[in-house]
């Protein structure tokens, strides 16, 4: 009986010490190349905080997006499912949302990880940019918002950054007004001139209305045209604080600390109990942008700069965890979206993408530039320190890793296309759960990749690539962006095979005579993807043309009058965070400059010492921005 009763006791008090659940940061970049941080071989980019993350837990080195865009590798990550089974795998040329006012988005029958940890207690919240849609019917039922997917907070874009959103930076309209307007007004002059001719020399009568018909049709395309470029940004660059508008149009002056000060406040609020946050950054998307403290500074000009922005944000996100000693009970994550955008050079011949260093191809193909992405995972004393993983592993994964964690069964009405990371970053196993895994460009299936049990190979074989345009080059300079079908793509019959681990570049197709097993291996990866295909289902597609498309009636707006749309609440705030620190009220040590501290700590390749202690939350728990009336203090260059 008294053993029986010892038993019991230590049974409660084993109970009573167990481990509690861990917090969650993960951290994304936008089109942010496998070759831009140190970590992963970058030796002139600045990212100490990256690297320091990789050296303090797991590299992952054939960690794939699964989708080479915005919009659908996001679905997937939220997800854990492949974009095609939720509608967000477009079947046209527009394969993200770019307008505020479109009605699709995730489907409100989508679980997400947020929604998962909120039922188990979690605070959850998602910082930066969302880009999965906003409202369905109406501007006020947010059935694609954030906060409709388990999110308690958010505070970000609800679409995406653009050229469009910053004055002189340019169009990513440019070729779709060239087509619909330009080419149209030239039919229409060629017209009105021709018509004049013939009617001049009497061999044409042609009534005046006919003239005056033309006239009105070109002045109705000019005048929508600037209607157009006058309204896009005020009516889809603006950012939102939960379900209200709080600067319409999107200021980029300190947006990058303004968010990552809502971050780490974010996490003081919930230092003491379970939380989730999503800090998704609008680097290094374009329109690039970076504060007077990192402008200029960097060797790559206006994206070097933006990078090592981002760097320093996730310098400051580790350092609170830091001071509030929750880095031991913290699994961080630190990833892109999809691979750098390469075609994205200027008018005047500046490099705006990243690199996706010895990779082919970038963002919107399926070559693994497209989509092998920066992977780092950090839990001190649960991941072994410095561990580089081969494996290929997927986004897709974060959702079941997550959730398990969390203690929340998986969805069992679904398939979940992830897998746990766990065994795999702790060493239990050493081998991938991904045997087959399947790349999608938009909504079309145009590679396979096949790691099998028993082999250190890694077989790609795509049904079709892109046509590189102008030859010769490494993306679709000439569309600014690769397309899925049509005469935009080569089909490959029998589809082109690589074995990306010993040819990770991708330069050399195989053939029967270099591979004796080619058409066993394509027979075999054929057969994988027909028993995928056959556990598809058909969903409504949110990214048909319909649900992409600007409609009024769900145009948000944070004024009343008209389409003038304009407030700055976020401005608003910030003034009173600086009356409030001015006047002695939350005012710590006055920190230094960004920029001072990110350059102090120099580039670590893969990994080494610590970035200093940092600006916006200081020791004293001071979220204050640091205000220097003579200007901000800068690092010489």
């Amino acid at each position: 009986m008294r053993l029986r009763l010892l038993l019991l006791l230590l049974l409660c008090e084993a109970q009573g010490h167990a481990a509690p659940r861990p917090n969650f940061v993960l951290l994304m970049a936008d089109d942010l190349g496998i070759g831009d941080p140190g970590c992963y071989g970058n030796t002139t980019l600045r990212t100490p905080n990256i690297d320091r993350l990789a050296a303090e837990g797991v590299k992952l080195t054939q960690h794939l997006a699964a989708s080479p865009l915005c919009t659908p590798s996001r679905a997937a990550f939220m997800t854990g499912r492949y974009p095609i089974r939720s509608g967000m795998a477009s079947q046209s040329f527009i394969g993200v949302f770019i307008f505020s006012a479109s009605s699709g988005g995730l489907p409100t029958s989508e679980i997400t990880f947020a929604k998962l940890l909120k039922n188990q207690g979690y605070s959850t919240a998602l910082i930066g940019k969302w880009h999965l849609g906003t409202n369905c019917h109406n501007k006020t039922d947010f059935c694609h918002h954030p906060l409709s997917h388990g999110f308690d907070y958010f505070h970000g874009i609800p679409v995406t950054n653009l050229r469009d959103c910053k004055p002189g930076e340019g169009s990513v309209f440019t070729r779709g007004i060239r087509v619909l307007v330009f080419i149209p007004l030239q039919i229409i002059a060629i017209t009105l001139l021709t018509l004049a001719v013939l009617k001049c020399l009497g061999l044409l009568h042609v009534p005046p209305v006919v003239f005056f018909c033309l006239l009105c049709l070109a002045a109705m395309i000019l005048g929508l045209l600037l209607c157009f470029l006058h309204y896009f940004r005020p009516l889809n660059c603006f950012l939102m604080r939960n379900h209200e508008i709080t600067q319409q149009p999107l200021s980029y002056d300190s947006l990058t600390q303004r968010l990552t000060a809502d971050a780490a406040q974010f996490i003081r609020r919930n230092a003491g109990t379970p939380f989730l946050l999503l800090l998704s950054y609008l680097h290094v998307h374009t329109a690039l942008f970076s504060s007077p403290d990192f402008a200029g500074h960097s060797q790559h000009g206006a994206y070097g700069d933006a990078a090592e922005e981002l760097d320093w944000s996730v310098g400051q996100i580790l350092n609170v965890l830091d001071e509030l000693k929750l880095a031991n009970n913290t699994l961080v994550y630190f990833t892109s979206d999809q691979g750098a955008h390469v075609e994205e050079v200027t008018t005047k011949g500046e490099v705006h993408g990243g690199s996706n260093g010895i990779y082919k191809g970038g963002k919107a193909n399926n070559w693994e530039g497209g989509i092998r992405i920066p992977g780092i995972l950090r839990w001190p004393g649960v991941i072994q320190a410095g561990l580089v993983i081969d494996e290929p592993t997927s986004n897709m994964d974060i959702f079941p890793t997550v959730a398990k964690l969390a203690g929340s069964p998986l969805p069992e009405d679904r398939i979940i296309d992830g897998h746990d990371l766990m065994p795999l970053l702790q060493g239990k196993t050493q081998h991938s759960d991904h045997e087959f895994l399947f790349h999608y460009c938009n909504f079309y299936l145009n590679a396979v990749r096949w790691h099998p049990r028993n082999s250190t190979s890694v077989w790609k074989a795509f049904f079709f690539t892109p046509k590189f345009s102008p030859e010769g080059a490494n993306g679709c300079f000439s569309t600014h962006v690769c397309f899925c079908h049509g005469h935009f793509v080569s089909r490959h019959h029998p589809p082109l095979l690589f074995d990306v681990a010993k040819d990770p570049g991708e330069r050399t197709p195989l053939s029967p005579a270099t591979e004796p097993r080619f058409r066993e291996i394509l027979a075999v990866m054929q057969q994988a993807a027909d028993r995928h295909a056959e556990t598809l289902q058909a969903v409504p597609n949110q990214l048909s043309l319909g649900n992409v498309l600007w409609k009024p009636w769900l145009q948000m707006c944070c004024s009343s009058s008209g389409l003038s749309c304009q407030c700055d609440r976020e401005n608003q705030a910030k003034g009173a965070t600086r009356k409030r620190c001015r006047g002695g009220h939350d005012a710590g040590p006055e920190p230094a400059s960004p920029v001072a501290l990110h350059m102090s700590t120099g580039h670590v390749g893969g990994g080494g010492h610590r970035a200093k202690p940092a600006l916006w939350a200081s020791q004293t728990g001071s979220l204050c921005p640091s205000y220097r009336p003579n200007g901000p203090s800068r690092a010489p260059r």
